[in-house]
Parts: C-alpha cells; structure tokens; sequence
C-alpha cells in the first residue's frame, strides 16, 4: 500500500465540495416554472432546485393572474390544485393522471392550445446562456429568464 506524502488539495473545486456549494446553486440543477397568457407570453417564471415537484408552484404561478382556463400537463393533476381552481372559478383544462381511481374529462380541444406553452420554453432555450445554463448561481439563470421573456412583449408593443 503506498502512501501519499502530499498535503490537502488546495483546488477550488474540492473547497467547494466541502462548503455545500454545490451544482444545483449554480443553475445546473434547477427547474423552471412558467405561466403565459393566451397569446404564449411569459407572464411569470420562477426556478427552483431540479427536484422541487411541478405542482408544487403552481399556486404561486397562477396567483393574480385572470384567467378563465388553465392548461396544464398531467404533471399538474393534484386535488390541491383543482380545488384552487374552482376557488377561483377557473377551468382545470389538465388530463388525468392514470393513477387516479375515478378519471375526470377534460376539453381537448382547449388542450390543445397548450403548445403555445411549450413554444415560450423553446423561445427561452433559443438563448445559449438559458439552454446552456451558464449562470453561476440562481439567480443570474432567473434575470437572464426575465430578460429573455421581455423579447416577445417588446416584439408585440
């Protein structure tokens, strides 16, 4: 067995290890929450740790936003969230989750408008910088969202 005779690594990148600093603070593990409006402009985002469940942002999406109808995945099948729904007198337009016991009908054909949703993330990911997630933390991929998402607003102006 051979033994080393050097001292601790002095890289950064094992320092960082150590502090807790890790990928998920840089942007490189992290998930993005967006709403749009009927027309598939970015109204509000928000990024959170890569693990965080998409339900779970829902609510703070969808706070104060006017809407008659929400489009969701099937990711976004909750009680809590289609209660929030008829609270607010808005049409849950999301397909059922085939683990729920009783399914529920949704409008297909409004379903379909939900490609606008998708295309907003494709119009996001056109830039490198978002694509690539070369902010450092979380907070500059989030300012570089919002400055990507004053794109199609200015464009409409």
């Amino acid at each position: 067995m051979r033994q080393s005779h050097q001292g601790p690594s002095s890289c950064g990148r094992c320092a960082r290890r150590k502090s807790g600093d890790e990928s998920h603070k840089r942007g490189l593990d992290t998930k993005l929450h967006l709403a749009v409006d009927v027309h598939g402009l970015p109204l509000r985002a928000i990024v959170t740790a890569g693990a965080t469940a998409d339900c779970s942002q829902a609510d703070v999406l969808i706070e104060g936003v006017d809407a008659g109808a929400l489009l969701a995945d099937r990711a976004h099948d909750t009680n809590r969230i289609l209660a929030h729904c008829r609270r607010r007198g808005i049409e849950p337009v999301i397909p059922w989750q085939r683990n729920r016991k009783v399914p529920r009908q949704h409008d297909r054909q409004l379903y379909r408008r939900r490609h606008r949703v998708e295309n907003a993330f494709l119009h996001l990911r056109r830039w490198r910088g978002i694509a690539m997630r070369h902010a450092k933390n979380a907070a500059s991929f989030l300012a570089a969202i919002h400055i990507r998402c004053l794109m199609p607003w200015c464009d409409n102006s």
